[in-house]
């Protein structure tokens, strides 16, 4: 197999979750173009509906489901109906995800708020990890790729923000990757992370003193693209990366390097 094959995605089938716009959208439309067939999962039904048509009217498969990540009757009825209409399941993105509370200090974060952020971030992540993981196993093998942060190697460094829950979130997003590389590698499924900076999204903090701030310490002076995203993804989709696992891949313009 040439270097070219070796990630050519041709008639795999990808979940990916918070697809419906941002990272999860972007990282979608690249595994679709390099040949996979997507189910595009989203708590914003309608947004899943809007992003699954734009792929079929370019020619892609994509299914739309509406899927909150941290029930898991959603996740398990999202494994169902993928099997249902693609027959198996090569592919996971644990995209989905959530920041908020930022304003508030440690020793006044509300705990309602502290749930929210490890129910989707953290606990979602292992619901749908887990039962995909339960499908690849019976299949004989499969990628997982859960996405990180900078936010779980280091402590945000912003003006009055707060970033304790989401940092902590993917953290734990992190050594859930480890583990379940060593877990599942004798079942051939390979489970790695991607740990992006600050990207122009449309959850991009607003203030412009703040998104200075975030430029200011990326090394290479700008915010990420979502497009940027795609080569990463389908690096640890495919073929090319089958004796990885375990990694946390950094995609942030040098932030952590200083």
């Amino acid at each position: 197999m040439s270097a070219v094959e070796l990630f050519d995605l041709t008639d795999r089938v990808a979940i990916v979750t918070g697809a419906a716009r941002g990272l999860g959208r972007a990282m979608a439309i690249a595994l679709a173009e390099a040949g996979a067939q997507i189910a595009i999962a989203d708590i914003n039904g309608l947004g899943a509906e809007a992003a699954a048509a734009a792929l079929r009217s370019a020619g892609y498969a994509a299914l739309p489901l509406t899927v909150d990540v941290a029930q898991p009757a959603d996740v398990e009825r999202m494994v169902q109906e993928t099997l249902a209409a693609y027959s198996r399941i090569d592919i996971l993105v644990n995209n989905a995800g959530i920041n908020r509370g930022g304003e508030f200090p440690p020793e006044d974060l509300g705990q309602d708020i502290w749930d929210a952020i490890l129910e989707v971030n953290l606990t979602g992540v292992f619901l749908c990890a887990q039962a995909v993981g339960r499908q690849m196993i019976r299949q004989g093998g499969g990628k997982i790729v859960n996405v990180a942060s900078i936010s779980g190697l280091v402590v945000n460094r912003l003006t009055d923000r707060h970033p304790l829950p989401y940092c902590v979130s993917k953290a734990g997003v992190i050594m859930l990757t480890k583990v379940l590389a060593v877990e599942w590698a004798k079942h051939h499924v390979n489970v790695n992370a991607i740990a992006p900076t600050y990207f122009k999204t449309e959850i991009l903090h607003p203030d412009p003193r703040i998104q200075a701030e975030m430029v200011n310490d990326i090394p290479m002076g700008r915010l990420g693209e979502p497009a940027e995203l795609g080569g990463t993804v389908v690096y640890l989709a495919s073929e090319a990366s089958n004796f990885v696992t375990g990694h946390v891949l950094l995609v942030d313009g040098g932030y952590t390097a200083w």
